[in-house]
């Protein structure tokens, strides 16, 4: 009796298991784990949580974060079609690896994640663009190198490089290289975005020089009042190359408005459909965002915690993504 007993219990839990996966499949689309990649910056990792729980707790989705960073996220995604989806790559700084990625049909625009796009390029804070006025461009930049001279490094000007890994990495250096900046600077490793904002934030509150990559929209420009240099047109040859660790003759042009994405593997849309029709409506407008994330950096927020905040404080932009009995079940796990 014992043995039947057990046999029937076993029978009875694997029926539910299989009726809780069926049930899953029939909301999310499929029982498959679902990859999220979340890069190293606020924005994206709170993006990152925020696709997370509306797949989890909207759709039954068995969703999970995965470590990324734009151009090994890019990367992998072209050669291994994993992560399934990046809810905020920008395209425009792995131009080259993109267009290899849509040639190959294994990766999809599901939309665009800022309503305005992005905007990248080189900044200097506010009190020193008041007082060298002579420094409004790029090309400025070499003849007035003392500006930016570090007292602990004196000869030359300090360049703070963007984070390894990053897609501006690439990128800026080829700029470098385009305006022999190399000659008169000292290209300073930042190491990560963390560091990178802390030294933005050090610099800044004792109004000393900086210049350095950084972009928007983020909590960063509007905090420390930074100004952007002037650059040429956008030249989307040019700009290509640029994105090529390989460029052979980098020339000067400015970044596009950029073209921030929600990245996804077309293997996912057609096993997942709901999930693809709530990818192709997410988005964020660049305002809204920066408050979010200002909020955040303000509270030491994890970007987990700030994807609470913007679920409870913005229902009027999240809850258009969605259908209704998907928001209901979002707004109930909170």
């Amino acid at each position: 009796m014992k043995i039947m007993a057990s046999i029937l219990a076993g029978a009875f839990l694997s029926c539910m298991a299989l009726g809780g996966s069926a049930a899953r499949a029939a909301e999310c689309g499929t029982t498959d784990k679902i990859t999220i990649a979340e890069m190293t910056w606020l924005s994206a990792g709170t993006l990152a949580y925020v696709t997370k729980t509306i797949l989890n707790k909207g759709y039954g989705c068995d969703a999970e974060i995965v470590p990324g960073d734009t151009v090994p996220t890019a990367s992998s995604m072209l050669a291994k079609g994993q992560p399934d989806i990046a809810p905020e790559l920008w395209v425009s700084t792995v131009k080259a690896t993109w267009d290899q990625m849509l040639a190959k049909g294994t990766v999809y625009k599901a939309g665009d994640i800022f309503a305005s796009g992005g905007q990248e390029g080189w900044w200097i804070p506010d009190y020193v663009a008041a007082a060298h006025p002579e420094i409004r461009s790029v090309d400025d930049l070499k003849s007035n190198w003392k500006v930016f001279e570090d007292e602990t490094a004196p000869g030359k000007g300090r360049f703070y490089a963007c984070p390894p890994g990053w897609g501006c990495e690439i990128i800026t250096n080829n700029l470098i290289k385009a305006l022999h900046l190399d000659e008169n600077y000292e290209i300073y490793p930042t190491g990560s975005g963390a560091n990178l904002k802390a030294t933005i934030a050090r610099q800044v509150s004792r109004k000393k020089p900086f210049i350095g990559w950084y972009w928007g929209p983020t909590e960063v420009i509007g905090k420390y009042k930074l100004k952007r240099l002037e650059m040429p047109a956008y030249d989307a040859a040019k700009f290509t190359c640029l994105t090529d660790v390989k460029c052979e003759k980098p020339e000067v042009t400015g970044w596009a408005v950029g073209e921030v994405a929600v990245a996804a593997t077309t293997s996912l849309k057609k096993k997942a459909p709901a999930v693809a029709d709530f990818l192709s409506k997410m988005q964020v407008p660049n305002a809204e965002i920066s408050d979010v994330l200002a909020w955040g950096d303000d509270n030491k927020a994890s970007p987990e915690e700030v994807a609470t905040y913007f679920f409870k404080n913005y229902e009027s932009i999240w809850t258009k993504w969605v259908p209704a009995d998907v928001a209901a079940k979002v707004k109930a796990s909170l």
